[in-house]
């Protein structure tokens, strides 16, 4: 059963932890940008939300990387980690925690976690050999290999050998297969308990998961010998786990586990994963196992987004495409601009082209022409014929069903974290009201019941569209909730309530102010 279902119930949202040997770009911009919009439309349902991000600090790339500048590897961890939290407050990202792998509550959640498993015959110690990709911070086979080089990063890999522990992951092959049959796109049980939650969204990435798990899966190398820079192992100090699955369980780290079991029991249930394509392997297959291992359950959901391409390549410094910041682009269009263009311009799910000129576009056709728009002619209007006092909505208006059915195709939208859909459905919402006042031309009527009529119809969508493009643009809407004359703030709505008709009470001193979205000219 989804949030929208459950008033006031608890919901999970995660972004994957970023690793410590990059700066933010774009890509990470656009997981978390996902994750907020999503967190953010829960509050106005009145859930109570939980919203994670972080960043990985622990393995070999950022001990290497750290001896290479002449730092500690903590010290180097925490410079780039500091760079996310600032990026993130400069795009308005609504966190409630940021958490570090490096953090003391992390190596106890991770040890007590892995203990569980190694204590219930799930890890063992044996010798691997094999070859090794530092960026990756993963193992291939030789079939992975493509004329011997990582097939991510087209480098040479390194052959390792040493005593580990490892994680009898082929011991969940059914268990993972069941999990993963037993749920679809639309809402069926992962487990049997009629609890609605899906395994993977979408579909094909489910799919694609399981399989992985019908290929066969071998056990898997949890341990390392040859770092340092790790969470020890409890039972074997020599070792430091392997910095996937220390990383993997900051998701249990932040809800208490191993410290505050109490509080973990009544919010993981509630758990979602917002997790790009390329991790879909060690979230949807090794993170299950792992905590199946443990004895740990419900399942998270996992909502897996795919790459964003610029000229056909996956967008990073390892692919040789320059990297681009979230800064040089919140130079240009504003956070708002930013956010909204990231969110509207990639359907959530498959690969998709990104352009400067695609976020052009997005700034002046919706936010300028289209919202922006809306709010200046509605207020000059006001202004101009109904003393600048912002009339009722009519109760039988035709925009009240268009109104409603653009709710009800954005709350389908968030609940199945389809941003992109959800926010097509508001502006489609705002296109008819601006075509609706080019029908009526109400600058062309006499003051009267008539011209109130259409005025206090078209402020009554500036109110309910702001609060469903508050996701996105969480600032802008707040001038348009001020200048429309309304009290509080849009973020403090709650829904569905204040999406019906007639919310708007008119009476209200509406302001004219400065274009909410000049539109943007790129510089020749």
């Amino acid at each position: 059963m989804s949030s929208t279902e459950i008033p006031g119930s608890k919901f999970v949202i995660t972004t994957p932890i970023y690793y410590v040997n990059d700066v933010p770009h774009v890509g990470h911009a656009y997981a978390t940008l996902n994750a907020d919009a999503v967190a953010r439309w829960h509050r106005l349902l009145g859930d109570d939300v939980f919203f994670l991000t972080g960043t990985d600090e622990h393995g070999l790339k950022i001990q290497r990387a750290a001896e290479d500048g002449g730092l500690e590897p903590l010290e180097h961890a925490t410079r780039t980690s500091e760079r996310f939290a600032s990026t993130w407050k400069m795009l308005n990202i609504s966190n409630d925690d940021f958490i570090r792998t490096t953090e003391p509550r992390h190596h106890q959640a991770v040890q007590a976690l892995l203990q569980k498993a190694y204590d219930n015959g799930y890890i063992y110690a044996d010798t691997y050999e094999g070859d090794y990709c530092v960026p990756c911070e993963a193992y291939y086979v030789e079939d992975d290999l493509v004329d011997g080089n990582c097939p991510i990063h087209k480098r040479p890999v390194e052959h390792m050998v040493e005593d580990n522990y490892f994680f009898k992951l082929s011991a969940f092959t059914d268990q993972l297969t069941a999990w993963l049959e037993g749920s679809d796109a639309e809402g069926g049980d992962t487990d049997g308990s009629g609890s609605g939650r899906n395994s993977i969204r979408p579909t094909g990435y489910r799919n694609e998961a399981l399989g992985i798990v019908r290929q066969g899966l071998d056990d898997v190398s949890i341990t390392r010998t040859s770092i340092s820079w790790g969470v020890p192992v409890p039972w074997d100090t020599d070792h430091v786990f392997y910095v996937w699955y220390d990383a993997l369980i900051n998701y249990a780290t932040a809800l208490g586990f191993g410290a505050d079991e109490e509080r973990f029991d009544e919010w993981w249930p509630a758990v979602h994963h917002i997790l790009g394509k390329d991790i879909l392997r060690f979230h949807g297959v090794y993170w299950p196992a792992m905590l199946m291992a443990a004895g740990i359950e419900p399942l998270p959901e996992l909502h897996v987004h795919g790459f964003l391409l610029l000229g056909g390549e996956k967008m990073s410094k390892t692919g040789g495409l320059t990297a681009i910041t979230p800064e040089e682009l919140v130079g240009d269009f504003g956070v708002d601009g930013f956010r909204y263009a990231m969110l509207r311009n990639h359907s959530f799910g498959p690969d998709s082209d990104f352009s400067y000129e695609g976020i052009v576009e997005a700034f002046n056709t919706d936010l300028a022409n289209t919202y922006g728009n809306l709010v200046s002619r509605v207020a000059t209007v006001v202004g101009k014929k109904c003393g600048g006092v912002g009339p009722a909505p009519a109760a039988d208006a035709s925009l009240s069903a268009a109104a409603a059915t653009a709710y009800a195709e954005a709350a389908t939208a968030w609940d199945s974290v389809q941003p992109s859909a959800a926010l097509d459905a508001t502006w489609r919402l705002l296109r008819e009201t601006n075509e609706y006042l080019a029908e009526m031309e109400p600058w062309k009527m006499d003051p009267g019941p008539e011209v109130d009529a259409v005025m206090g119809n078209a402020l009554e969508v500036i109110r309910i569209a702001s609060i469903m493009a508050s996701p996105a643009i969480p600032e802008a809407v707040e001038v348009a909730w001020k200048r429309i004359g309304l009290d509080g703030l849009v973020s403090e709505q709650r829904l569905p309530a204040a999406a019906g008709w007639g919310g708007y009470p008119g009476g209200l001193d509406v302001a004219i102010g400065d274009p909410m979205f000049p539109r943007f000219k790129p510089s020749a």
